[in-house]
């Protein structure tokens, strides 16, 4: 037997801030009783036994540690680069080991 009824419905389009005139209402009211007929029919199933899933598969992210080495590693390469002559048309400037760019917003 479903919980839900005209008024329950009421209810909730007054929580959720939506208006539905008759014909929505009686169409929700439909799909809802549909939609908890079926928990109903998950209920009498036998799940003895069977254990839990918490989604779907056992593997596990694996993060690196954020280190900040990559930034000064490159701009340390761009500083050689353009102390080479390399990368100059690119990055003619470099300051402190960081590649100066002209301004994107002035």
């Amino acid at each position: 037997m479903s919980v839900i009824d005209k008024k329950t419905l009421e209810h909730l389009a007054e929580l959720a801030r939506i208006e539905l005139n008759e014909g929505e209402e009686e169409k929700l009211l439909k799909d809802l009783k549909n939609i908890l007929g079926y928990f109903n029919e998950l209920k009498e199933l036998n799940t003895e036994g069977v254990e839990p899933l918490s989604g779907g598969v056992a593997e596990v992210n694996v993060f690196r540690d954020d280190v900040p080495d990559l930034p000064s590693e490159a701009s340390a390469q761009a500083g050689r680069a353009s102390d080479t002559g390399k990368g100059k048309n690119q990055f003619p400037e470099v300051e402190k080991g960081y590649l100066k760019v002209p301004p994107v917003f002035e």
